[in-house]
């Protein structure tokens, strides 16, 4: 009977740990291949954790609400035949090589130890006095040059006090002028460079006939991100209107053939994730991210889209290597995520390694829009609604005012390394390929 552990796997590039939400199972149950064991949550989804092997669940090594680092064992499972807790569990142990190359754990593998690794044991997360800091916070202390007095003298509002990423987060931002220069001469952050701001948030008299909502979890998780990327990113948006009429002709006329075909109701969509891939291709330094002073250049197009959730918040399911999909396999992908995403039943896999996103912002009427970047991308895209104008066509007997399809594309992108050379040419190449859609053309 080989043991096994259960690992916390890794949700995203930027995503350093996680908090259990729920187990499903309980000391002693069986458990299937595949099927979940727990619940846990980050900043970007919340999502079930599969066994990866058929097995018994024989010990639960963190609790509900505990936040734990990716590639941290949460749980064991024993495989094989043979009675839970038996006497013969120490033997059980010592399993040969060949048993346990039977079992592949299917998670990302540690990442290399390092000050701020997300593997480090429990101990190194600690204070000289014995508080408990997980790998993130330990990470942005370093970033912003927080000494461990510092971070020690913070109040957590975390379980047993804990300092939790919001409670960082917002004592970076209302950091004086004295904090701040106690970490001018720290090492600055390779990754994400945030400057110090003494900037509070407005003050608010509540009274009267007011509502108070609470925030939940994932809304206060989405707040920090967006606050982060404008302190990381300085953000510009340009725009184009493009003359969509022989995109939308033709999707009218072939979206009844096509469900019969594919069984796939063809939206916009992935027509728009075509368009971005084929833009890409032609702009290749639009599929970068940024790390101190290195510009790294992502040969992957994987195209994240972000869709909402009942809820109202957001989620980014991500289309990967979007540039070897047909129009029918882009359709499915689209189709499938999507509904998957609402439904709160995507893998961790499919919400990481986006390296540029797409927002239809025309699916609620709206004609244009400037979003945020998703970083660590340096680009987003926002396509508007599609509405019938006049437009002054030019013709071989002059210019002539028809109804057009025309809609607005803008695109926000991250003025570091993406100049208005670049960033305008790559909108405009979007535009050019959705004007230019042959309207003639198979699925």
């Amino acid at each position: 009977m080989a043991r096994v552990e259960l690992v916390m796997p890794k949700m995203g590039e930027s995503i350093m740990e996680a908090t259990i939400l729920k187990w499903r199972k309980k000391i002693g149950d069986t458990v299937e291949l595949d099927e979940p064991v727990l619940d846990i949550a980050t900043d970007k989804v919340d999502s079930e954790v599969p066994s990866p092997v058929a097995g018994v669940l024989v010990e639960i090594l963190f609790q509900e609400n505990d936040v734990v680092a990716i590639n941290k064992a949460i749980a064991i499972l024993e495989t094989g035949t043979g009675s839970v807790g038996s006497g013969s569990s120490s033997s059980q142990s010592a399993v040969d090589s060949s048993s346990a190359k039977a079992v592949e754990v299917p998670y990302v593998p540690a990442q290399p130890s390092s000050a701020s690794s997300p593997t480090s044991n429990v101990q190194s997360l600690k204070s000289g006095e014995g508080r408990f800091y997980s790998p993130l916070v330990r990470t942005i202390a370093k970033q912003e040059g927080i000494a461990q007095s510092e971070l020690d003298a913070l109040s957590g509002s975390g379980q047993e006090g804990r300092v939790t990423k919001k409670d960082i987060l917002a004592y970076v931002a209302n950091r004086g002028s004295s904090q701040g220069a106690v970490g001018s001469s720290s090492v600055q952050p390779s990754n994400v460079q945030r400057p110090e701001s003494n900037v509070q948030s407005p003050m608010s008299s509540i009274g009267g006939n007011v509502e108070i909502i609470e925030m939940d979890r994932m809304r206060r998780l989405i707040a920090d991100h967006m606050v982060m990327s404008k302190h990381t990113s300085p953000h510009v948006t340009s725009f184009v209107e493009a003359d969509v009429t022989n995109m939308v002709n033709w999707r009218n006329r072939v979206k009844d053939q096509f469900k019969k075909q594919y069984g796939e109701n063809i939206t916009f969509t992935p027509i728009f994730v075509e368009a971005v891939a084929r833009a890409i291709r032609d702009f290749p330094m639009i599929n970068v991210s940024v790390d101190g002073t290195k510009i790294i250049l992502k040969k992957d197009i994987n195209i994240g889209m972000a869709a909402a959730l009942p809820s109202g918040n957001l989620i980014v399911p991500v289309i990967k290597n979007a540039d070897f999909l047909n129009l029918a396999g882009l359709t499915k992908q689209v189709n499938d995520l999507a509904n998957r995403a609402r439904q709160n039943q995507l893998k961790p896999d499919e919400i990481q390694g986006g390296t540029f996103t797409l927002t239809n912002v025309g699916t609620f009427g709206n004609v244009m829009g400037t979003p945020i970047i998703n970083q660590p991308q340096v680009a987003i895209m926002a396509m508007g609604a599609i509405r019938k104008k006049p437009a002054v066509l030019e013709t071989e007997y002059g210019d002539v005012i028809a109804v057009r399809q025309m809609m607005f594309l803008s695109l926000s992108y991250d003025h570091r390394v993406v100049d208005g050379m670049l960033g305008g040419s790559f909108l405009r190449r979007v535009a050019d390929y959705l004007e230019q859609f042959d309207a003639n053309r198979a699925f």
